[in-house]
């Protein structure tokens, strides 16, 4: 393998947007749904609104950067070349633990379902199996995952909207039982347990920003990247909205014996065993697509920090045949079997603090180079590069506050030995090798 070969520029819109919405997946919905469900006290589409907002200006400010830095690394990269390396180190290291743990969290929800269904079979059996047909795809290359999580993105989007056809036929026979007000506060739940659900909510709305760190095998990345991010998060968000309002109006009260798979017992309620087969058919493709998504992108984001000297050189080495990090692949295979001993509410935890943390670090990167740096202040920049960042680096901020104690510290001994990392290694700023980097800009 040589660190001289390249990625392949391969990606069009659709294949980006359909990785996004992969590594996103929309059935993150129904296979989060008992974690979710209960973090927001039952008022789920009050908690996605929230969630959206913070992420839509999020979007916002990803497409921005990826204007001005067309190259892999994503939120990494931004702050590194925005502000500087060693804040560019910690935002990569926060949102290494995102990805890492999406990973983790695509086989481990495999094994859930599946187990679910098919109870004889251990989820450790599923979790070994969905690992290895991921890292088989992700090895041979970018656009065959991309071609295969099309398929599986279409195969979701439908189950969605026959699901919720199914609730509205219902809902004219009779089955509303919560009334019509969509945003209404159930008895006994707060608001501050509504904003807490949605720091945990925006969880589902993770992968617009995974992209990014696909920039160098896309087409016309300047523009085809800040497209794409918008078409996801504005996909997702009227899915969500749709799924949970029918859901919270006709189901208020619903309860699971198991959180982690809720999902599936919703199913049973709504439609029966028909349906929850249904579901579990679904779910194995799903989490299929979200496994390879998820992989790509944290391996394309070690590629990144391997090149920059952040990692050991191996990180950045790409196989001669595939031009694939098969080395990264491998090793995240690996590191994903430990979803067999972690839960799923643990994962989510992880993922969201790392996410979060670059999320806001982003927003504060375009202030930092649109603003201050490169000094355009017209009255358009000001509102698009300093108010909108602004107000998303708010809301992200306030999510973060909101993360439950055992997630922020969690995230803050990530964080240490992140810094540990960096101290063995002595990686100075004068040292970081961004030449790679200002070349493929």
């Amino acid at each position: 393998m040589s660190d001289k070969l390249t990625l392949k520029r391969e990606l069009s819109l659709t294949h980006v947007v359909t990785m996004g919405l992969s590594w996103m997946s929309p059935m993150i919905f129904f296979t989060s749904f008992g974690v979710l469900h209960e973090g927001s006290g039952g008022m789920l589409l009050a908690a996605y609104v929230l969630a959206f907002i913070a992420i839509l200006f999020t979007a916002l400010s990803y497409g921005q950067m990826a204007r001005a830095f067309p190259v892999s690394g994503s939120a990494y990269t931004y702050t590194t070349k925005s502000m500087n390396p060693f804040i560019g180190f910690m935002v990569g290291w926060a949102i290494l633990l995102d990805y890492l743990f999406s990973c983790i969290i695509a086989v481990l929800m495999f094994g859930i379902n599946l187990h679910a269904q098919f109870t004889s079979v251990p989820a450790s059996v599923w979790i070994v199996l969905c690992t290895l047909v991921v890292m088989i795809i992700n090895i041979i290359g970018i656009k065959t995952s991309a071609n295969v999580s099309k398929i599986f993105v279409l195969m979701q989007i439908l189950f969605i909207a026959g699901f919720c056809a199914l609730l509205v036929y219902r809902a004219f026979q009779g089955g509303i039982t919560a009334g019509w007000n969509p945003l209404a506060v159930q008895e006994g739940v707060s608001f501050s347990t509504i904003l807490a659900g949605a720091s945990l909510v925006c969880f589902s709305f993770l992968g617009f920003d995974s992209i990014t760190t696909m920039t160098e095998e896309t087409k016309q990345p300047k523009k085809t990247i800040p497209r794409a991010i918008l078409i996801i998060v504005l996909m997702a968000g009227l899915m969500y909205f749709v799924t949970a309002f029918l859901i919270q109006q006709m189901y208020p009260s619903f309860t699971s014996s198991n959180i982690d798979s809720a999902g599936f017992e919703l199913m049973q309620v709504i439609g029966g065993p028909l349906l929850a087969s249904i579901f579990t058919f679904v779910i194995i493709f799903s989490v299929l697509a979200q496994g390879m998504s998820s992989m790509t992108t944290v391996t394309r984001l070690m590629f990144v920090m391997g090149r920059t000297s952040l990692l050991p050189r191996m990180f950045a080495s790409i196989h001669p045949k595939y031009r694939t990090p098969t080395f990264n692949i491998i090793l995240m295979s690996i590191i994903s079997l430990s979803a067999i001993f972690i839960s799923l509410e643990t994962a989510i935890k992880f993922v969201n603090f790392g996410a979060l943390t670059a999320f806001l670090f982003v927003n504060l990167s375009v202030i930092s180079h649109y603003i201050i740096r490169e000094k355009q202040r017209s009255p358009k920049d000001l509102f698009v590069r300093l108010v909108c960042p602004l107000i998303g680096a708010g809301f992200v901020f306030y999510l973060i506050m909101l993360l439950d104690l055992s997630s922020l510290l969690l995230g803050a001994g990530w964080l240490v030995a992140g810094l540990i990392y960096y101290v063995i290694k002595k990686v100075k700023p004068a040292t970081v090798n961004m030449a790679k980097v200002d070349e493929a800009v």
